[in-house]
């Protein structure tokens, strides 16, 4: 994979920015279009395991971790000027790296966009991807559940990849993480307990 470095030599992308702010998690007057790579968590509602299980250390997909696949892999015939690095499928969640580099054309459509409005950030490219790989990917499970309603969390978290070393340490953790699901932040037993201790704190002595 080859990315678009600055002259640092520094994979031109987004500040690190991780927050659960529910409002908005995003960097405030980021461009979201920018070249640059992405390294996505996307998380599936209430953290329910519903794309699957761990086997023997791998990752079995289900029918509904067959949809998200499907969809992210499909996503570039979707969305002109990104390509797909490593991603990993979990039973409640997904990660991948996502790499913008825009042509000529779209970098003037882009450059338009305000930054600092929120209905033109949703047309910036970022937003644009995720919201359609949320959208197909919900439409398809909940065709097939029979139901209706959200299946992923409202927001996603995106996180920065400086150089090449760091992507491939990304890669590595996006590789091994079915090796650590047991401890992994999202499984469920570890979702129960942050929530026993958000409770316990909050109850009077």
């Amino acid at each position: 994979m080859n990315y678009p470095y600055d002259k640092n030599g520094e994979i031109k992308i987004m500040s690190k920015f991780i927050s659960r702010n529910r409002k908005s998690i995003r960097l405030k007057g980021y461009d979201y279009s920018s070249d640059g790579a992405y390294f996505l968590t996307i998380c599936v509602r209430s953290f329910e395991c519903l794309l699957g299980e761990i086997q023997d250390r791998q990752m079995i997909l289900n029918n509904y971790g067959e949809f998200v696949r499907a969809v992210w892999e499909d996503l570039p015939n979707q969305v002109s000027d990104i390509d797909l690095d490593e991603y990993v499928i979990m039973p409640n969640h997904f990660h991948a790296i996502l790499v913008i580099e825009k042509s000529e054309n779209s970098a003037e459509i882009y450059e338009n966009l305000d930054v600092n409005d929120e209905k033109e950030r949703r047309k910036m490219v970022l937003p644009k991807v995720v919201g359609r790989f949320k959208m197909l990917a919900a439409k398809a499970i909940n065709q097939s559940r029979e139901i209706e309603g959200s299946f992923w969390q409202r927001n996603y978290y995106e996180q920065i990849i400086r150089t090449e070393e760091d992507c491939q340490k990304i890669r590595e953790y996006i590789i091994n993480n079915p090796m650590q699901w047991e401890l992994d932040e999202n499984h469920p037993s570890l979702v129960k307990s942050k929530k026993n201790n958000r409770k316990s704190r909050t109850q009077p002595s």
